[in-house]
């Protein structure tokens, strides 16, 4: 047995403290066995995408096999968009650390999606792929898709074919959508759910067109109403039914004939193979109104209607369902002012008419309200007889006159030459205004063309009689200048008159122009009572002045000459010029006493003065004769 041990030699590398730590494997031993246990492991590596397995899930988290030395743990909203997910389903995984502080494996669902989403996203566009996508959310104009990770834009007019009235119904839902647009530079992707409805419906359709036959009565729901028409939905196909052929009678909108998802009956009226239009009409299912018109409506029968439509020219009125008839605006109203429907009313009144004119074949009816009063012009000479007076209302101006009315239907004009005696009117607005009562006498009447000539000046009488009597031609007045003009100026008188100065006789004593609103004397050169025309100067005030004296310094110098031409020859008048009759009476007291001087001569003288009696006596009457002729001048 002593030589048993002897033989015995002892392991020269033991390990003796991994043998007293309870450890019997060598380094060696230990080294293969851990590098046997890490070929039975994936190689993996920091901030890659790799596949793993779901080994469990609950409602917080979700553990994911990828083959490691431990399982990663991944949040569970991170697959909202796959309410779907089971054990055992194979997911992609980012690696974002290996191991933590707990010695965990930390992945990440999302960062894989998002590292392989632009791919993913870019193939299914290029192959018309159906992909699947969770709607987060709403925003401005259609809602936000998690596709891939990646947060895509569904427009809302790409969610179905047919309008959305609620948008929140489709939040935190998962559906099906088509990439129908991808912008890489801002990275927007925009997909579609309408797109894949479309391509089911476009089977459809061509079915249901391929049946379809003009006068075909169909049901169908209503799926959109806009201002125009409404689009009919009639299982697969849309049609519309425009405005005009929902009802027989006017309507504003649709929405006043039909409701939003409700089931109508509607007739084909025409389709379009090509594009898929489908024209269909609701009013043609029931008969036309005026089929079923009262077969005893005639003309001049009085009717009572709605206004449905308004127009310059006239009315339109409903007097039955269907059935209309217009009213032209020269029959709404005897009066001749008012121009417009607008005027007398509006839509939506009641009104009552009378039939005028009703023709069944072309389905026409004109109707008349003036017809329900009497006509004013039937006895107009005996309500307004010529020379009667009136208060009538101002309607309208014109540059030659204003148009009055005396009552409804009964209207005349002023001429402008007929408003005033006095003032020269240039516009009717001058004396009165558009709305304000103005006295009128009737001064003619034309009943055939319902027209009447009036006036407002022959209300007074015509001050141009007494005129005549004051404004005499050579008569000086006061005026003021009012109006100056190139060819004159127009001169206020005394007693509202009006006269006229042409710019020569407008120029004053000192050679200045006189100017408007100055005060002057002028002197009556020329009166027209027929025109109505008085022509004034005050330049001739002064320069008839002037000439007087100096007809009058004439007139003191010749007679100077004709004394001194007396006294020496014999005494003889050879002829009197334009004096004061003062002087006249001088000279021949003067010729008087000479003659009785001459009487006491002797009788031989007194023959000889008788001889020479004749020729005095003639050249005496010649001197009377001269001194009238120089009177008159």
């Amino acid at each position: 047995m002593t030589d048993n041990l002897k033989n015995v030699a002892p392991i020269e590398d033991f390990d003796w403290d991994s043998y007293a730590e309870g450890d019997t494997y060598s380094k060696q031993d230990k080294e293969k066995l851990i590098e046997s246990y890490n070929n039975t492991l994936n190689k993996i590596n920091d901030k890659e995408v790799v596949t793993g397995r779901v080994t469990s899930m609950n409602k917080r988290e979700v553990v994911v096999n990828i083959g490691y030395k431990s399982d990663g743990v991944v949040s569970m909203n991170e697959f909202r968009y796959n309410p779907d997910l089971k054990v055992g389903d194979e997911v992609e995984v980012y690696i974002e650390n290996q191991e933590d502080k707990k010695g965990q494996l930390i992945l990440s669902h999302k960062s894989a999606r998002a590292a392989r989403a632009w791919e993913r996203v870019n193939a299914a566009m290029e192959n018309n792929e159906v992909i699947k996508g969770y709607i987060k959310c709403r925003t401005k104009g259609g809602m936000i898709v998690d596709v891939f990770g990646i947060e895509a834009f569904l427009p809302g007019s790409q969610i179905d074919v047919k309008p959305i009235r609620d948008y929140d119904m489709f939040v935190d839902k998962t559906m099906e959508f088509k990439v129908v647009k991808i912008n890489p530079e801002f990275k927007n992707v925009v997909v579609s759910h309408k797109a894949l409805i479309e391509e089911e419906l476009e089977q459809q359709k061509k079915e249901i067109i391929s049946k379809l036959e003009k006068g075909q009565v169909l049901e169908g729901t209503v799926k959109n109403i806009t201002s125009y028409g409404v689009f009919v939905d009639l299982g697969g196909v849309d049609g519309l039914i425009h405005i005009t052929d929902l009802s027989w009678g006017r309507i504003q909108h649709p929405e006043e004939v039909v409701h939003l998802d409700e089931k109508i009956n509607v007739v084909i009226l025409d389709f379009d193979d090509e594009k898929k239009r489908i024209a269909l009409g609701l009013k043609q299912l029931t008969p036309h109104p005026w089929d079923a018109l009262d077969p005893n409506l005639k003309v001049g029968d009085v009717v009572k209607g709605k206004v449905v439509v308004l127009a310059d020219y006239g009315a339109f009125v409903e007097i039955a369902p269907g059935v209309e008839g217009l009213i032209h605006v020269s029959e709404m109203s005897w009066t001749q002012h008012l121009h417009s429907a607008q005027d007398f009313m509006k839509v939506g009144d009641e009104v009552e008419a009378v039939i005028l004119t009703l023709d069944r074949d072309e389905r026409k009816m004109s109707l008349g309200m003036k017809q329900l009063k009497p006509d004013p012009w039937e006895n107009i000479e005996e309500k307004y007889p010529v020379g009667s007076t009136h208060t009538a209302i101002v309607r309208n101006f014109t540059n030659f006159g204003a148009f009055v009315e005396i009552e409804e239907g009964v209207e005349g004009l002023v001429h402008i030459s007929d408003l005033s005696w006095t003032k020269k009117i240039k516009h009717p607005s001058e004396v009165t205004e558009i709305g304000a009562p103005i006295e009128v006498q009737v001064l003619e009447i034309d009943k055939e063309n319902r027209r009447l000539s009036l006036g407002h000046k022959q209300l007074e009488e015509n001050p141009w009689d007494v005129f005549e009597t004051i404004f005499t031609v050579g008569s000086i007045h006061e005026g003021t200048i009012v109006e100056m003009m190139d060819k004159g100026a127009v001169v206020a008188l005394p007693y509202g008159v009006e006269g006229f100065a042409t710019p020569k006789h407008l120029v004053k004593e000192d050679g200045s122009q006189a100017q408007v609103d100055e005060k002057l004397e002028f002197k009556v050169i020329e009166f027209n009572k027929d025109a109505k025309r008085i022509i004034v100067s005050h330049s001739r005030i002064f320069e008839d002045e002037q000439n007087a004296e100096k007809s009058s310094s004439k007139k003191l110098k010749r007679q100077g000459k004709k004394e001194e031409n007396e006294s020496a020859s014999t005494p003889m008048i050879e002829k009197t010029t334009l004096g004061d009759i003062e002087e006249l009476a001088a000279l021949k007291e003067r010729l008087d006493n000479e003659q009785a001087a001459a009487k006491k001569e002797s009788k031989a003288q007194k023959k000889a003065k008788e001889a020479e009696t004749p020729v005095a006596e003639e050249k005496a009457a010649d001197t009377e004769v001269k001194s009238e002729t120089d009177v008159k001048d």
